[in-house]
């Protein structure tokens, strides 16, 4: 008799022990989900787009972004675009017969520009991996051979992804393309510098 009233006592007690053991486990699991993965360590990025005809450089245009390695936020983003306007005339009939066309003209906007997205994690021995993605696009300057006869505007673009190591204060050449029109060349160098 006496161990019916262990055994009683001992069941009328579990949902209390697994109720306490889920939360145990639901506040353990919501612990992991915040806590910071690796440790946080502010960086800065610095991108340089340049392009050359040859040897001589034509442009040169300065980016930089802050992104963090470790945590829940170790992206960073950048765009800087504008919008070009494109003609866009179609004809519409004058006359319920269809004698005559009357041009319409629109207009459709396309986004050039550039779009960067950079992540950071740590490596090993002081480096830092840096997964990098590069959209880059503009319209073709006056009397490049990509010229319409219609003077509709032309557009260039080129995109990279690429993962790079680097050290604090270290830079590298991240990419470089030749235009197969024009035959000039872009070349993207990355600048990793810790923030202390």
């Amino acid at each position: 008799m006496q161990h019916f009233r262990i055994l009683a006592l001992v069941l009328a007690a579990m949902p209390a022990v697994t109720l306490a053991v889920s939360q145990d486990k639901a506040a353990q699991k919501e612990t992991v989900a915040t806590a910071p993965e690796g440790p946080v360590v502010p960086l800065k990025v610095d991108f340089t787009i340049a392009r050359y005809q040859g040897e001589k450089r034509l442009s040169s245009v300065p980016y930089a972004l802050t992104v963090s390695t470790g945590g829940q936020r170790n992206m960073a983003h950048l765009r800087m675009t504008a919008q070009i306007p494109v003609v866009s005339t179609s004809y519409t009939p004058t006359t319920p017969g269809g004698a005559g066309a009357n041009p319409l003209t629109s207009y459709q906007y396309k986004d050039v520009g550039t779009s960067i997205d950079c992540s950071a994690t740590v490596g090993e021995t002081g480096r830092y991996l840096l997964a990098i993605t590069i959209d880059d696009s503009s319209v073709y300057p006056e009397g490049e051979p990509t010229k319409s006869p219609t003077g509709a505007p032309s557009f260039r673009s080129f995109r990279s992804s690429e993962t790079v190591v680097l050290r604090d204060g270290q830079s590298t050449q991240f990419v470089a393309a030749t235009d197969k029109i024009t035959g000039e060349t872009v070349k993207v160098d990355v600048r990793l510098t810790v923030v202390k």
